[in-house]
C-alpha cells in the first residue's frame, strides 16, 4: 500500500499507483497518467483476487471517492497506517526513535463521524455502468457527495455508512420532498437554483443539528424554503437545532454568512469526562468523537502534568485540548488563527467554570513571539496540533527559544510532523510515539509524539 490509499505495482523500473486494489490482486492495468519515474493507472480486469481482500459494504464504494480502504479488512488497514507512521518518521525525520507503540484502532468502524456535508446539484453523476447501459433517470437532480475532479456533478447517495443512520433518513426525506414539490437544485456552473447544501451534526449527548443552505433571490422562494424547513421540523422532532443559511455567493463557504435559527437552539454539545463543549454551525470539532477522547487522553498523559505547569496549547481551535488538560495544569494558554474558534474556546471555558485558561486569536508565527513568552511566562509544556501543512519555521524557532521541558506534538500528517521533528532534533529527543486511527477505511492517521529536552 502507498500514500493516499493507493496500492503499488512495479513494471520493470516503473512504479505504478493504483486505487481500489490491494496487495496480492492480479490485474490488468490501464495507464491514466505517466511521468518519468511513476505512473497512475486503474484496474480494468481482475484475474485473481488477493487473499487479504474484504468485500466493500457500501453500494457507493469506488464511485464516491471516500472510504477507499473498504477492500481491506480493518486489521490490515491499521497495520498499513502503523507502517505509514514508522516510514515517515524514519525516512523523512531521520532521527533516533524509541519503539513506536501499536496503533490505537477505532472501536467503531461504521457510523463513526459526527458531521457530514451534502451537496445538491441539478447534474446527477452517472457511473460508468449507468453510461454503458444508457440508464435514463426521470430525475437528474441529486443530493450527495461531489465526485472527485468534477466540481459541478454530485453522486446521488442512498446510504452512507459514515454517520448515524438518522443522517441518511433526513437527507433522503429532504430529497423526496424536494422532488415531490419541484424544488430547484443549484446548477453549480450557472449558479441558478435554490437548494445548495445541507450539513448534519450528531453528538455524543444525543443532540442533532441540521443546517440547510439555500440561494434565495425572490420572496416566493423564501416562502417555499420555510415550507421545506417546517417539513423537516415536523418529520424529525429529534432535531434539537434546525438552522438555515442564505448563500447567494458563487462559492459554498459559510464562514462569512449569517446563520438563522428555524427551530431549537443555535448549538449542540459534545461531552468528555463531564466537560461540555459547545459546538456551533461553524465550529471545528474532531469528527470522530469517541476517538477524539482517546487522542486527547494520550496527549494529556504524554504532557505528564502535576498541577504546577504552565501549558501553551498551539493551534488550539475551539480550545478542546486546552480545556481538557486544564484541571491538571496551573494555567493553559491557547493560541489559534480563527477568531470565531477562540470565542468558542472562551465560551467552553466559561460553561465548564474553568478559570485557568487564556485564549488569544492571531497567526501563530505573529502571536508566539519572544515578547509573548516574556509577558506570559516560559511554558513547561507545549502541546501543538497544527494543520496538515505542519508548523511554520518561525513557530519552530520560538518553541526552541521557549525551551519547554516537554512538547506533545499531535499531527494528522506524519510526513510534515517528521520534517518538524527533525527541526527540533538538536534540542529535543523523541521519548514516545502513539499512532491513533481516527478515520477507518481511509488512509489518514493521527500521531502523537512526546519530545523531551535533551
Amino acid at each position: 500500500m502507498a500514500a493516499e490509499g493507493k496500492a503499488i505495482a512495479k513494471v520493470n523500473d516503473l512504479v505504478i499507483f493504483v486505487p481500489y486494489v490491494v496487495p496480492g490482486d492480479v490485474v490488468d492495468l490501464q495507464i491514466k497518467r505517466k511521468k518519468n519515474k511513476y505512473a497512475e493507472a486503474e484496474a480494468v480486469k481482475f484475474h485473481e483476487l488477493s487473499p487479504v481482500r474484504a468485500v466493500p459494504f457500501c453500494q457507493h464504494y469506488g464511485v464516491c471517492g471516500g472510504c477507499k480502504w473498504q477492500v481491506l479488512p480493518y486489521s490490515e488497514q491499521i497495520k498499513y497506517k502503523q507502517k505509514q507512521v514508522e516510514d515517515n518518521l524514519k525516512r523523512i525525520g531521520k532521527i533516533e526513535l524509541p519503539e513506536i507503540s501499536p496503533i490505537l484502532g477505532s472501536a467503531k468502524t461504521e457510523f463513526y463521524r459526527n458531521k457530514l456535508e451534502f451537496t445538491f446539484s441539478n447534474k446527477r453523476w452517472l457511473t460508468n455502468d449507468e453510461v454503458r447501459q444508457d440508464v435514463k433517470y426521470d430525475q437528474m437532480n441529486a443530493v450527495g457527495f461531489h465526485i472527485p475532479g468534477a466540481f459541478d456533478k454530485v453522486l446521488a447517495i442512498e446510504k452512507c455508512w459514515l454517520q448515524d443512520d438518522i443522517s441518511n433518513r433526513i437527507r433522503n426525506a429532504v430529497r423526496d420532498y424536494a422532488y415531490e414539490h419541484d424544488y430547484s437544485f443549484i446548477n453549480l456552473r450557472s449558479q441558478e437554483g435554490m437548494l445548495r447544501n445541507m450539513i448534519i451534526r450528531t453528538s455524543s449527548t444525543g443532540e442533532l443539528m441540521v443546517i440547510v443552505i439555500c440561494k434565495i433571490t425572490e420572496d416566493h422562494e423564501m416562502e417555499l424554503f420555510k415550507q421545506l424547513l417546517q417539513f423537516i421540523a415536523d418529520s424529525f422532532p429529534e432535531i434539537t437545532s434546525l438552522l438555515y443559511i442564505i448563500n447567494n455567493k458563487c462559492n459554498d463557504t459559510i464562514n462569512d454568512l449569517d446563520v438563522h435559527v428555524f427551530k431549537g437552539k443555535d448549538h449542540i454539545f459534545e461531552e468528555m469526562e463531564g466537560l461540555r463543549f459547545k459546538v456551533g454551525p461553524k465550529s471545528f470539532y474532531q469528527t470522530n468523537s469517541e476517538q477524539a477522547y482517546n487522542l486527547y487522553k494520550i496527549a494529556r498523559e504524554f504532557a505528564g502534568l502535576t498541577g504546577n505547569e504552565l501549558v501553551y496549547d498551539l493551534y488550539t481551535g475551539t480550545g478542546t485540548i486546552a480545556n481538557f488538560v486544564s484541571r491538571q495544569a496551573r494555567q493553559v494558554i491557547g493560541i489559534e488563527y480563527v477568531p470565531e474558534a477562540i470565542e468558542d474556546a472562551k465560551v467552553n471555558a466559561e460553561i465548564n467554570e474553568i478559570k485557568n485558561t487564556l485564549f488569544y486569536a492571531g497567526d501563530m508565527k505573529d502571536m508566539l513571539t519572544q515578547e509573548f513568552i516574556n509577558q506570559h511566562g516560559r511554558p513547561d509544556v507545549i502541546i501543538t496540533d497544527p494543520p496538515r501543512a505542519g508548523m511554520h519555521q518561525d513557530v519552530v524557532d520560538v518553541i526552541l527559544f521557549a525551551e519547554p521541558k516537554r512538547i506533545v506534538y499531535v499531527s494528522c500528517n506524519p510526513a510534515t510532523q517528521a520534517r518538524d521533528l527533525q527541526l527540533l532534533d538538536g534540542k529535543y529527543k523523541v521519548k514516545a510515539v502513539q499512532p491513533v486511527d481516527m478515520f477507518p477505511h481511509t488512509h489518514h492517521v493521527e500521531n502523537v509524539v512526546l519530545l523531551e529536552l535533551r
